[in-house]
């Protein structure tokens, strides 16, 4: 009789091995982003991450916030592209700039890496993204889970989440309670799609126009691949930094929805936002996606941010400040609207005019 060998987790598709492998190559750059609160506070490998809260004295009532969110469909065009290490910028900029919407210091994130079969260098270069991302918000990355699904993901596939947790004293929390008429909408651009809309994106150049990700493309000075890879700005600690120089009454972070849509998420029903279009020119990747799949501008603003990635809404007193603190943090902003009593609208926030 022929002896038959004995399944394991190994012939099932699961390496345990490469994940071990993965997690050592990714902790030198997890250890750059340590706070204070987390320095000599167990190491990446153990089964949760610790945040000393006691360290947070200068908040006399802290109020806790927490956001989770993911990169989307822009991840298969990193796949595709052999490039993994700026994803994590997009995960880490979805995630803490949905925190400082309400004014809260992102203090630290955890991610979640689900992939087909692990690749210990692509696993750790991710890593290495998310880190990078965690540096620029202030935050430390405390820990993670790589997950290997065989049969169910191909080899190549993979999916990035992330969940954050900041902080906010009680009585600072920002949003549509504070803002009054006469309040201006001030406008921070994006560094170009950021992370949403990759859906229609995806479907409009490659399905439609059949395009290829190493054209190059002259409006964009790079290939079409390279510019729908820029990852994503991240604002938290530009806009940390406006409410600590200058009153500021909300923000909004215009993400999936497009802009008009996130930005009625934080005006009071009372109130209404005006964004006028002529204040900015979005970029030719938006003219791009608009031109080559006969997409219609309302259905481009539900779905993109049209160049703009981060609402301040700030007491007419404030603007020049605010401005000027932007302006010296390297974000391009522009008073792009105002707030008005609410009369005949019938949504929060509406664009009007034409883009410049």
């Amino acid at each position: 009789m022929s002896e038959t060998t004995g399944a394991s987790y190994a012939s099932a598709g699961v390496d345990i091995e490469a994940g071990d492998r993965a997690v050592e190559l990714m902790k030198e750059w997890v250890k750059k982003t340590q706070r204070p609160e987390t320095t000599g506070l167990g190491g990446l490998g153990g089964f949760a991450g610790l945040f000393d809260a006691s360290a947070l004295k200068r908040y006399e009532r802290p109020l806790l916030a927490s956001a989770t969110d993911g990169v989307g469909t822009k991840v298969d065009l990193a796949r595709k592209l052999g490039v993994y290490d700026t994803i994590g910028h997009d995960l880490v900029g979805m995630v803490v700039d949905d925190l400082v919407v309400c004014g809260a210091e992102p203090l630290f994130m955890t991610d979640y890496i689900c992939v087909g079969k692990v690749h210990p260098e692509r696993v750790a270069a991710i890593v290495k993204g998310i880190a990078e991302g965690c540096v620029l918000a202030g935050c430390a990355l405390v820990g993670g889970e790589t997950a290997e699904h065989p049969g169910l993901l191909g080899a190549d596939d993979f999916d990035v989440a992330g969940a954050g947790t900041g902080v906010v004293e009680a009585d600072r929390v920002l949003g549509a309670d504070r803002i009054r008429s006469g309040d201006v909408v001030l406008a921070m651009a994006s560094s170009g799609l950021h992370s949403n809309g990759y859906s229609l994106v995806r479907h409009v150049l490659f399905d439609r126009a059949k395009m290829s990700l190493d054209e190059q493309v002259a409006e964009f000075g790079r290939t079409l691949g390279e510019e729908l890879l820029e990852p994503t700005r991240i604002y938290s600690l530009d806009c940390l930094a406006l409410t600590r120089t200058t009153e500021v009454h909300a923000f909004s972070h215009v993400t999936g929805g497009g802009l008009a849509n996130n930005l009625a998420r934080v005006i009071p029903d009372d109130l209404h936002a005006t964004v006028d279009r002529s204040t900015w020119t979005p970029g030719p990747v938006f003219d791009l996606v608009g031109k080559a799949g006969s997409v219609e501008r309302l259905e481009l603003e539900k779905t993109l941010n049209m160049g703009v990635g981060m609402i301040a809404v700030v007491p007419e007193g404030s603007v020049d400040v605010a401005l000027a603190t932007l302006a010296d943090r390297g974000v391009d902003a522009w008073v792009a609207g105002e707030i008005t009593e609410r009369g005949d609208h019938t949504t929060g926030a509406t664009l009007t005019g034409d883009y410049a």
